[in-house]
């Protein structure tokens, strides 16, 4: 590999491939360099929920940016969710899109009125398209007595993010975008009087632009992110196919559903009625070990969350790495002359499908907002790329959940 390019893209996920698309659409050469295989990371690993709201109180982000601000982040969320459901229509990508809903359920019942409340000030400040439900309220959307309450938002959809994501690199190259795998980012080097020389394992290409899309990659000349970016496993198990009648009993309503505690869960139905279960089961880096210790984890609390589950067969597990931010708020703006969006900390589907799409419009002169810019984002004191202290974070979560 040796050449130019208008825009060298460093990351083969979804927020590369969502830039290279954006890029190529406009006439603009663009360049992906990936250092293992498009989508075999974070964006391929995942849930397949494409949710549509902050995961945090709105009341805090509020109380922290001012109103305006929560409201354009809050509705960032929104957007991605609709790019990505433009994306999959626009391109023809098979990918099972659907727009599902989100539930948010209350684990314990102290949790209750805090969900309840939060659900108001979303009605009132920035969704009225949301719901909460009470406990006897969810019998018509989860067939199990282990929640006492939840928030409904209606926006919120779901897919198979890994046939997305192909489906964007399929569209992107038949544009004219260039997709290198097994090209990893050796140096980046500033070029005077502009631009950028980029050496990666497949050789050399020099670029007008440079867009950071790479997540928690560990390997290459990212020290500043690694600094700000926590590399957390996030774990997933998934049934063999439930039946209709036995999916209907367990899941009525087919929405996403998150839980309310810091070391919670997050499951769906599949279009082919399987059951994706995951969570932080343990607070540990990803690997074929550790994703079985996981697994075996998850296991054991989906029979206890659906005891009529207890004989289903488990045909898959996996582990991926989750980039998140200390304030597990996305972060995106320049860096030495380059740009960069990351930190989605879990919710990278629909986020990083849009800020691939808006950092390729910035760079194309478009004039588009960035729901993230000027947010401080410090280096994490003592952290340089490896989280020596994730076992205590997440001693100190599970204390937490058991006494809140």
């Amino acid at each position: 590999m040796r050449g130019r390019t208008d825009v060298a893209i460093v990351g083969g996920g979804l927020a590369g491939l969502s830039a290279a698309l954006t890029l190529a659409r406009a006439g603009i050469d663009a360049v992906i360099l990936e250092a293992g295989r498009v989508m075999g990371e974070a964006s391929g690993r995942n849930g397949g929920h494409c949710n549509n709201g902050l995961s945090h109180d709105f009341a805090g982000v509020r109380d922290r940016f001012g109103v305006e601000r929560a409201r354009e982040m809050y509705r960032a969320f929104d957007a991605g969710v609709d790019l990505v459901e433009a994306f999959a229509r626009d391109e023809k990508i098979d990918c099972d899109f659907v727009r599902s809903g989100k539930l948010k359920l209350a684990a314990k019942p102290e949790h209750f009125d805090k969900l309840k409340r939060n659900q108001e000030i979303l009605a009132k400040e920035v969704d009225a398209d949301t719901a909460f439900l009470t406990r006897d309220a969810l019998g018509s959307e989860i067939g199990t007595a282990r929640y006492f309450g939840g928030v409904l938002q209606r926006r919120s959809a779901n897919l198979h993010v890994g046939r997305f994501g192909i489906g964007l690199a399929e569209a992107a190259s038949a544009r004219g975008a260039r997709i290198f795998e097994n090209a990893a980012v050796l140096d980046i080097t500033r070029q005077t009087p502009g631009g950028f020389r980029v050496t990666t394992a497949r050789g050399m290409i020099e670029a007008e632009n440079v867009i950071l899309a790479c997540g928690t990659s560990r390997r290459g000349p990212f020290g500043w992110i690694r600094r700000r970016i926590i590399p957390v496993g996030s774990f997933i198990i998934v049934t063999e196919p439930l039946g209709s009648a036995t999916a209907k009993s367990i899941m009525p309503g087919r929405r996403n559903c998150t839980t309310s505690q810091n070391i919670g869960h997050y499951f769906r139905m599949t279009a082919d009625n399987r059951l994706v279960f995951g969570g932080r089961a343990r607070f540990a880096m990803s690997s074929p070990t550790s994703d079985v210790k996981s697994g075996r984890i998850l296991e054991r609390n989906l029979r206890e969350i659906f005891p009529q589950l207890a004989q289903t067969r488990i045909d898959y597990c996996w582990g991926g790495l989750v980039d998140m931010s200390k304030d597990r708020l996305p972060r995106s703006g320049t860096h030495n002359g380059m740009h960069y969006a990351m930190g989605f900390s879990g919710h990278g589907v629909q986020m990083s499908t849009l800020m691939g799409n808006i950092m390729a419009r910035r760079i194309a002169g478009e004039d588009v907002g960035n729901p993230w810019r000027d947010i401080e984002w410090p280096a994490i004191p003592g952290h340089f790329g490896t989280p020596w202290f994730l076992p205590a974070v997440g001693a100190y979560y599970r204390v937490m959940d058991r006494l809140h």
